[in-house]
């Protein structure tokens, strides 16, 4: 069974290449409250975000296999899947090239100003000017300037890659540093005191948990740009809020958040300087149907013995 079909599909990808691996059972969206008595008889469990632990697995006594239409499993219970031998599988770099491009997405946003010249324009601002152009919005190059890049996985390889294209410094913080023209691994602090840009690509784990907070805001070169599009815990959210309104940050773009979907008293619906997307990075047409597809690919590795991206100990049928 699938159990948030809404999150990978809105019609636009399609899913019937699940059919190929035996009956299935799709709900577009299930509460935890639905949960335990939804996946009861089920074999194999799909799902992109439900949250699957002890509490709702319990009663789960024929699941044998959980496939996560995501890179990140920190929704799965991995020490209760592995003391129930079920067999736990990622979907891993399947969103590279789309949450990059996100990711300078936002940034030319912000140094080119383009939701900001959108709504000059359409608010009648050009109209009448006494200059072909406007000036209204100071703007500036990405060249020259020096991003810092903390986690360097497949997605922050990806976005060194493509800052070195716009003529940018890159440092890089990462716990495992290897040699890479035109990049500069240092340490979490020189990458902070040096860096005009700062985006955040690593894993959300104990390590990173609230990562960016009050001291490491304050670390920081003082009107840096802030990103972060990996995952929302990795941020506390009234620090970050604190630091754009102090102005030690310049600005930040967001697509995750602490709790999603977003709370009404999220307190950085109020911030200043800053641009948020619904943790839509990953979310092009043609990523999406990468990430079925691999999702149905470690399901048939599954099957045939030979699991795929096992994130559990469990990998054996």
């Amino acid at each position: 069974m699938i159990t948030d079909s809404k999150t990978i599909s809105n019609g636009d990808v399609d899913l019937d290449i699940f059919h190929n691996y035996g009956e299935v059972i799709y709900y577009r969206t299930t509460s935890k409250k639905q949960l335990p008595e939804r996946i009861q008889e089920a074999d194999i469990v799909l799902s992109n975000k439900t949250i699957l632990n002890e509490e709702v697995l319990k009663g789960s006594e024929n699941l044998k296999y959980i496939g996560l239409f995501a890179t990140g499993y920190n929704n799965v219970d991995l020490e209760y899947t592995d003391s129930r031998g079920i067999t736990v599988c990622n979907a891993g770099a399947y969103s590279t090239k789309a949450v990059a491009q996100h990711t300078f997405a936002l940034l030319l946003n912000r140094y080119n100003r383009i939701s900001d010249y959108h709504t000059f324009v359409k608010n009648g601002g050009w109209i009448g000017l006494d200059t072909f152009c406007s000036f209204a919005y100071p703007m500036s190059e990405l060249a020259g300037k020096t991003m810092g890049i903390i986690g360097f996985g497949s997605i922050g390889r990806e976005v060194a890659k493509i800052a070195k294209a716009f003529s940018m410094k890159v440092l890089v913080y990462t716990r495992t540093p290897i040699n890479e023209d035109g990049i500069t691994f240092v340490s979490k602090e020189d990458l902070l005191a040096g860096s005009d840009i700062i985006t955040i690509h690593c894993p959300l784990n104990n390590q990173s948990f609230q990562l960016c907070n009050a001291e490491f805001f304050s670390r920081c070169k003082k009107g840096v740009y802030f990103i972060n599009t990996s995952r929302g815990p990795i941020v506390a959210e009234q620090d970050l809020f604190d630091a754009l309104e102090s102005g030690q940050l310049s600005g930040a773009a967001i697509d995750v958040l602490d709790r999603e979907p977003m709370p009404a008293d999220c307190v950085l619906l109020e911030a200043k300087n800053i641009t948020i997307t619904p943790h839509i990075a990953w979310g092009a047409v043609e990523t999406r149907q990468r990430l079925v597809n691999l999702a149905a690919s470690n399901l048939e590795g599954y099957l045939k013995g030979k699991p795929i991206n096992v994130v559990g100990k469990w990998n054996k049928m």
